[in-house]
């Protein structure tokens, strides 16, 4: 009898589906004040599933995002912007918001905070 239902208990287990990806899919816009004064980046990102794809531009050119994921409401992606510097994101879905805590790789740079809003 415990054997049957654990044998239930694991099958419904394997029909539950997964939490569904968010959709981020569209245009989102982020302001901050750098070091070099006000700047505004615009995501342009397309979901299939769990892949993220498209891009990330600013005053400074654009960039293609790599390694991008959606699992559940969390979002990560790379952008390899000049000579290989590394900006990792790593973000969640609140509503219309998306909280980003970029890390850099290749210097000594402290985390940095952005969120970024669904245009409408």
């Amino acid at each position: 009898m415990q054997r049957l239902f654990l044998l239930y208990v694991v099958v419904l287990a394997a029909l539950v589906p997964a939490a569904p990806a968010a959709d981020v899919t569209g245009k989102w816009k982020a302001n901050f004040e750098g070091p070099n004064g006000s700047m505004e980046i615009t995501y342009d990102f397309q979901a299939s599933g769990e892949t993220l794809t498209g891009t990330v531009s600013s005053q400074m050119g654009e960039e293609k995002i790599q390694e991008g994921k959606v699992k559940g409401d969390e979002v990560t992606f790379l952008l390899v912007v000049g000579d290989g510097f590394r900006i990792n994101y790593k973000g969640k879905l609140a509503g219309d918001e998306l909280k980003f805590t970029l890390t850099f790789g290749g210097g000594d740079m402290p985390p940095f905070e952005v969120t970024a809003k669904r245009v409408k």
